[in-house]
């Protein structure tokens, strides 16, 4: 799909007056909307879901417009109680949503089943967000509290001919509300439960005839809904607050708007409860048990209720702050419009890596900054008496991104793998045991070498509470060994004595990455007007993007030494545990110096990357009549390579790898070629049906994936994604609108990939994670008149997902999903005509329906799962107060 006519559509006149409506349109976020003020009043003639754009300032219905895009205006998004770009799925069936880890770095958006995984933030988003035209490169920036929004548009499909910076699958551009020159602003408030509250408002008007000023703010706060068993605290909460100023200086010629913002937010994000316990959480909870607390909590996941480290947060702190500045100038009958902004975002965070109530790992002041530089031209008129519509463009974009990672090993680590272990070895040989428990690292007390040999050979059992050290068992029963510590009695005092041990605290200190990033594309995009039926659209776009990472690793695992040093002993111990057992050396590698803390990899790394890339749109449009529009359209997508931001990339020598290099941290780029066809009706005013059938074909699919122990990104050689999407606006009367919404999507990577050694081994040919089949949406508000000045207000809105996986297994199988639900929300209130004035009480998930946000599997826990939980039911009183 393109956006064809985001390049000159300057305006979006709602003229179902006070009635919410959504439907396609495109207008860019650069230009003044002209839709309805506060305090205007509307016609008996003046309804009807009849919606204008402007494009290259002509004024022409949207049914006329050859693009799928949904639109949502401020009074829908107001009824439906979006606060933030991630409740528009509710309104919008094509578009999918999820938070994973971090609010403020793992927030992913996917549109028609293609997105981007958060978790990394070297991973750069494939649906691109524009507020005001500004591009925000991470979706976690873009989910601030949302200030006073004219309209959003979701654009589906690939994204580069018309503005800014391209992206493969689809784009969100905000519009939000611009300064005016009458003296008008506004004070809300509200209280709901979670001892939820928020205050936000704000004060807009003229300094002169050509100058007017505009500032907002708002606070918000709510008390966490997933509660700690082992503390009295309550994790994902609401902590946040914004003020964003804006000067807008106007004349009939020449337009100058200035925003500045600052948001931030001091919270307690993400908690994750236990979906399936595998085979490592005995372990767990014995070492909880131990210090009085729960390992994990067992019920089930809809309880909302997780066990946490008491010394262990999930504290995250973000401050994110920016400048733009947009001039709109007529150039004799051309307009040319510039867009400069600078952003600067940061996140400071801590984390229970581990999700239990052990402290096993943790992250402590992990940090990310991203600060961008970005500057957009765009000229465009028309030539030939209007037989060509055509815009010229141009986008840089310098961006620094910083990552300081932190991950290390808190005061149960070596408890955790000495007991982890001695349980499996205590099991049989059947069970793959050896039939006795046994240690490393001296985490119980340790028996003598006499005392062991006594005991297997049928005399007085060990003492109570101890366990022998693996070593001593291998020492006991070989001669070759007994013969060497013999003329060598070193090393039978090694073969005696726990292996090095870490240290709490130890880990990463800290892991430094850098990421410098330069782009720079041309874009021309032209529409040819044939007849008056018939129009055709050619758009080109040539980027070339440049990256260069440095990188510097420093961790210090004590228990690391053992697996990388040229201690005599320690070669001879390490032979020992691979020919008694390659899984046992494995298992005890992974779980001691882990790759994601390994010294192995410590050193600085260089490396860089640049790649150049013409893409482009075919768009042919018919007016079969004036009610029916049909068009076919073709789109080449394209979003860069890049560098996974993770030591656990790195390929360790020690399971057989080659060594720790820059190019392990690379991945490719992503192309796709995606096809549409579309059509259009508008039989009468109040009733419009509108269909879009597309096939996408994607190559080098960017996939962020978990791998058991960190996130890989992994670029899939061929994945399709296909489906049809509906939509309808319906609006009898003026006080009652319906909006429908239905997608089939079939999104998978293609049966033919060989994933064979691979985390997405088994994979092919099967639905993407976390992407319904099939998605309804529903809106209807009703706004009947009770005097001549008063209405009520009753909205319900549902968004329905069918049956996902979240998460499978090596074998192709579901182990965190969902089953089909519906998601409810509603209204009820009164309002003055103009909405100035607003009383109303709302819910979100009406039916309190419980679903899995998303999942994974718990770092080193075979077999045990979480889930990032949905909020329950949230209700509240809502008041606004307008002049």
């Amino acid at each position: 799909m393109t956006k064809f006519q985001l390049l000159a559509a300057t305006a979006l006149s709602m003229v179902a007056g006070a009635t919410p409506t959504i439907a396609q349109t495109v207008t860019p976020a650069t230009e003044p909307a002209a839709v309805q003020s506060e305090g205007t009043t509307t016609t008996d003639d003046d309804w009807g879901n009849e919606i204008i754009v402007t494009a290259n300032r002509r004024a022409e219905p949207i049914q006329d417009v050859p693009i799928a895009v949904t639109a949502v205006n401020a009074q829908l998004l107001d009824d439906a109680g979006i606060r933030d770009i991630r409740g528009l799925e509710q309104l919008a069936p094509s578009l999918q949503t999820t938070t994973g880890q971090s609010s403020a770095v793992s927030t992913s958006l996917s549109i028609r089943g293609v997105g981007t995984a958060g978790d990394n933030p070297g991973f750069e988003p494939a649906v691109g967000v524009f507020i005001d035209g500004v591009f925000r490169s991470r979706a976690g920036i873009a989910i601030a509290e949302l200030p006073e929004v004219e309209r959003v548009e979701v654009l589906r499909g690939p994204q580069g001919t018309l503005f800014g910076r391209n992206t493969s699958a689809g784009a969100l551009s905000v519009t939000t509300a611009m300064p005016k020159f009458d003296l008008g602003g506004y004070v809300e408030g509200e209280y709901g439960n979670y001892n939820a509250y928020e205050l936000k408002g704000a004060l807009t008007g003229p300094v002169s005839e050509q100058l007017a000023l505009r500032v907002d703010g708002g606070y918000r706060k709510r008390d966490g809904y997933i509660d700690d068993v082992n503390s009295d605290r309550a994790f994902n909460d609401i902590n946040r607050w914004y003020v964003r100023g804006q000067a807008l200086y106007d004349t009939s010629a020449f337009s100058f708007r200035l925003i500045g913002d600052y948001y931030k937010t001091d919270e307690q994000c993400c908690g994750v409860v236990s979906s399936t316990r595998g085979a490592t959480a005995p372990a767990i909870q014995a070492i909880a048990a131990q210090q009085g607390r729960t390992g994990i909590y067992t019920g089930p996941p809809s309880d909302r209720r997780m066990a946490a480290s008491p010394n262990r947060d999930y504290g995250e702190a973000v401050r994110d702050w920016g400048v733009s500045g947009e001039i709109n100038a007529d150039v004799g009958e051309m307009k040319l419009t510039s867009i400069s902004a600078y952003r600067d975002f940061r996140v400071l965070r801590n984390q229970d890596i581990d999700y239990s109530g052990i402290d096993r790992a943790y992250r402590d002041s992990y940090r990310s900054s991203l600060r961008n530089i970005t500057q957009e031209l765009r000229l465009q008129g028309q030539l030939f008496d209007g037989k060509l519509d055509f815009l010229v463009g141009g986008f840089y974009l310098n961006e620094k991104l910083q990552l300081r990672d932190t991950v290390r090993l808190g005061n149960d680590a070596n408890r955790y793998v000495d007991t982890l272990l001695a349980g499996v070895l205590g099991q049989p040989p059947s069970a793959g045991g050896i039939g006795r428990a046994a240690q490393f690292y001296g985490s119980f007390n340790v028996p003598t070498f006499t005392q062991l040999v006594t005991a297997l050979r049928g005399g007085a059992a060990l003492p109570a509470g101890t366990v022998p050290l693996f070593s001593q068992l291998l020492y006991a029963q070989s001669t070759q060994l007994q013969a060497a510590g013999a003329a060598n009695p070193a090393l039978f005092t090694y073969f005696n004595t726990p292996l090095t041990p870490n240290v709490a605290g130890q880990g990463n200190n800290n892991d430094d990455f850098q990421v410098d990033t330069n782009a720079f594309a041309l874009f021309t995009h032209n529409i040819v007007n044939i007849s008056d039926k018939l129009s055709l659209t050619l758009g080109l776009r040539y980027n070339y993007e440049r990256k260069e990472l440095a990188a510097t690793v420093n961790s210090n695992p004590a228990a690391c030494g053992f697996f990388l040093g040229n201690d005599p002993r320690a070669v001879l111990y390490r032979n020992a545990i691979r020919t008694a057992s390659p899984a046992l050396f494995q298992n005890l590698f992974l779980l001691s110096c882990n790759p994601a803390v390994s010294s192995e990899f410590n050193g600085n790394y260089d490396h860089d990357r640049s790649e150049s890339r013409l893409t482009g749109t075919a768009k042919l449009a018919y007016k079969f009549t004036p009610d029916i529009l049909g068009y076919a359209s073709y789109d080449r997508g394209f979003k860069s390579g890049g560098y996974n931001l993770d030591q656990a990339s790195f390929d360790t020598r020690v399971l057989g790898g080659d060594g720790a290099q820059a190019t392990d941290l690379e991945f490719g780029a992503e192309t796709v070629d995606s096809y549409e066809l579309g059509f259009k009706t508008s039989v009468t005013r109040q009733f419009s049906f509108n269909a879009a059938f597309f096939y996408q074909k994607f190559k080098g699919l960017q996939s962020l994936i978990f791998a058991g122990n960190s996130f890989v990104v992994q670029n899939v050689p061929e994945s399709t994604a296909k489906g049809v999407e509906l939509e309808s606006l319906i609006q009898p009367i003026r006080e009652l609108t319906f909006r429908l919404g239905y997608t089939l999507l079939d999104a998978s990577y293609d049966a033919d990939n060989d994933f064979s050694g691979t985390p997405l081994q088994n994979q092919q040919g099967r639905q993407f994670l976390n992407q319904p089949r099939n998605v309804v949406t529903v809106a209807a508000t009703w706004q009947p008149r009770l005097t001549s000045t008063l209405n009520a207000l009753f909205h319900v809105d549902m968004r329905y997902n069918s049956d996902v996986s979240i998460v499978r297994d090596g074998t192709g199988a579901t182990t965190v999903g969902n089953d089909g639900y519906p998601l409810l929300n509603g209204k009820i209130g009164i309002a003055t005509d103009d909405r100035r004035k607003q009383l109303e009480f709302f819910v979100e998930n009406i039916t309190n329906q419980y679903y899995n946000i998303s999942g994974f599997a718990i770092p080193e826990q075979t077999g045990t799962y979480g889930v990032y939980p949905a909020m329950p039911r949230f209700y509240g009183v809502r008041a606004r107060f307008g002049f």
